[in-house]
């Protein structure tokens, strides 16, 4: 069960995100050409931005834009490409829908853009461990952060541990650039370099994140180890992830990322009504 004890909220895009009361949505809009979930959208903003729209009315808390591909063995791509992809969606999307928008970037070139543009978020997959600057820049923009731990071409020592140990570094440098650490949202990295067997060890252990006070992101959307157990390709993960999804919320999470919002909303509606309580008075207010 999740316990009592939360973080303090968190005000994003003018909303205020008060975590233990339920679990908030995060939809991606993946303006890439390589998704790994099939669903890259490009330099069509009018597909992207409608995607993103819809989401909203599906339920979303948070719209999330991403401009590079990081699927494993994925190239980079130059900031100024990432950021043709995502600055015209992130600026027709804060047009259209009232939820806040995030810009999915490691760059901080990119990261100075986005915010410039508008965006309320920032979701660094690398924690600040790359481009540090772009904790600055969150701290100069007056926004929050997610720091996710990336276990790609790191040293194994023990699932929890590793991702314990990057998430402090992140946090220390989150302070260091001038954001505070209550302003910092972490996400352990589902399948950022984790064989399958850690990965969903990391999903059973996901509690003990809870050590480190601060909101936790999962993101399993999709992702190659639901394909693995299930033998599914990505376009038949849909059950596997709400599977994902339901756990995670039962062992702590305060946000989900996600493809399918529709169908994610409801399933962490119902896990929300087991693991934080549920009341007929509640569902008819």
């Amino acid at each position: 069960m999740i316990e009592k004890t939360q973080p303090q909220p968190i005000t994003i895009g003018g909303r205020e995100f008060a975590w233990g009361r339920r679990t908030y949505v995060m939809g991606i809009v993946n303006v890439t050409l390589d998704s790994f979930s099939g669903d890259g959208l490009a330099h069509d903003v009018a597909a992207a931005v409608e995607q993103g729209v819809r989401m909203c009315r599906d339920g979303a808390d948070i719209i999330d834009v991403g401009g590079e591909s990081t699927r494993p063995g994925s190239r980079p791509i130059p900031a100024d490409e990432e950021m043709r992809r995502t600055v015209p969606v992130i600026e027709r999307l804060l047009r259209e829908i009232d939820i806040p928008v995030s810009i999915d970037t490691y760059k901080a070139e990119v990261a100075r853009a986005a915010l410039e543009a508008g965006a309320h978020l920032v979701n660094d997959v690398h924690g600040f461990r790359r481009e540090p600057e772009v904790a600055a820049l969150a701290a100069g923009f007056g926004v929050p952060a997610v720091a996710m731990h990336n276990q790609r071409e790191r040293e194994f020592h023990d699932v929890i541990g590793d991702v314990t140990g990057g998430l402090v570094e992140s946090l220390r440098i989150a302070r260091e650039r001038g954001l505070s650490g209550e302003r910092v949202i972490i996400d352990p990295g589902f399948n950022f370099g984790w064989t399958e067997e850690q990965a969903l060890e990391m999903l059973r252990r996901l509690g003990e994140l809870r050590a480190l006070a601060r909101p936790i992101l999962v993101g399993t959307s999709r992702k190659s180890t639901i394909g693995a157990v299930l033998g599914l390709p990505v376009e038949e993960r849909l059950e596997g992830t709400a599977a994902t999804v339901a756990i995670s919320i039962a062992n702590g999470a305060d946000i989900v990322r996600v493809h399918d919002v529709k169908e994610m909303v409801r399933v962490a509606r119902m896990a929300d009504a087991v693991v934080r309580g549920w009341t007929k008075a509640e569902a008819a207010s």
